[in-house]
């Protein structure tokens, strides 16, 4: 599976490295993380890789275009892998879990903005705000809970 990773590298002309190939497995795997959960998913594999090397290697692959970096209003930078189609993402306003979300109409519509006023499109960003699955169920039942009790 490394070996699909180390294309992806050297496609973009960058080196391949223990780090690198670490960071972009726990990306494959582990979509949206944050730089700790970053840290913390390649010290599985390489237990002395410093913060400042998982650091440098996430802007190198963003810089390469390897990786996304998202981060939603008020929330913590995530980086993801997916980076190869204009998607977008929705988060959950109580446990801010991201999910992606593909393009609703056809090839990128949101690139065609209504006044470009000038500038020359090449990225659109639409975030989705709501509440989960998990949220909303454990909303519900708290919201039972409740009303049993002032019965």
């Amino acid at each position: 599976m490394t070996s699909g990773l180390e294309a992806q590298l050297r496609a973009v002309s960058l080196r391949v490295t223990r780090p690198r190939l670490a960071v972009l497995a726990a990306l494959r795997d582990h979509p949206h993380v944050d730089t700790d959960t970053v840290i913390r998913l390649v010290r599985t594999d390489l237990p002395t890789v410093s913060h400042q090397a998982v650091y440098d290697v996430l802007r190198a692959l963003t810089d390469a275009g390897l990786v996304r970096r998202i981060q939603p209003a008020g929330a913590t930078a995530r980086y993801e892998a997916r980076v190869a189609d204009n998607h977008h993402h929705v988060v959950c306003r109580s446990c801010g879990v991201i999910a992606d979300i593909d393009c609703a109409v056809g090839d990128a519509p949101c690139l065609t903005a209504s006044d470009d006023h000038g500038f020359v499109i090449d990225e659109a960003e639409v975030v989705y705000w709501g509440t989960c699955p998990d949220c909303a169920t454990e909303r519900t039942a708290q919201r039972s809970a409740s009303s049993e009790g002032s019965t």
